[in-house]
């Protein structure tokens, strides 16, 4: 079975496109369909969270400002609503594991500007969501050849 994600890393994969570069850093960090989850996400928890308390009203609308200062706010009582609501705690369990899913973890070459590119690149990857990345953005003035084998379980 797997761990149970913490009530800190729920709000984080909720708020991150509040608080990180912006949606194309997540477009390139996610797939289509953990980006679409990750709205729902933060919604729920919001919704949950909403008028507890002045403190944690002013903490949501920092988030949705960018202020990440507010993040630990929300997760001490996220963290109080998950003890106290085991079908909620399961619900967001749910769509955080699929937010996951989708987390893109391996880029080949990103960046790379040169005269002449040779590379291979093996790549193994869990998930049923994960994207596979070998070359991104590169520029050669020359020849550019790249063998990619790419492999999921």
């Amino acid at each position: 079975m797997t761990e149970p994600l913490t009530a800190g890393l729920l709000v984080t994969l909720a708020v991150q496109e509040f608080v990180k570069s912006g949606t194309g850093d997540l477009a390139k960090r996610f797939t289509a369909e953990a980006l679409a989850k990750i709205p729902i996400l933060w919604e729920k928890i919001k919704t949950r969270l909403m008028g507890r308390s002045e403190k944690v009203n002013e903490a949501l609308a920092k988030v949705e400002s960018g202020d990440s200062t507010a993040i630990a706010t929300l997760t001490k009582n996220l963290d109080v609503i998950l003890d106290e609501d085991s079908l909620f705690a399961e619900e967001l369990q749910i769509l955080g594991r699929a937010i996951q899913a989708g987390e893109i973890t391996q880029v080949g070459l990103r960046d790379v500007t040169a005269g002449r590119i040779k590379a291979e690149i093996k790549q193994k990857a869990k998930g049923d969501l994960v994207e596979q990345i070998g070359a991104q953005q590169i520029k050669a003035d020359g020849d550019a050849i790249f063998t990619i084998e790419q492999e999921t379980n």
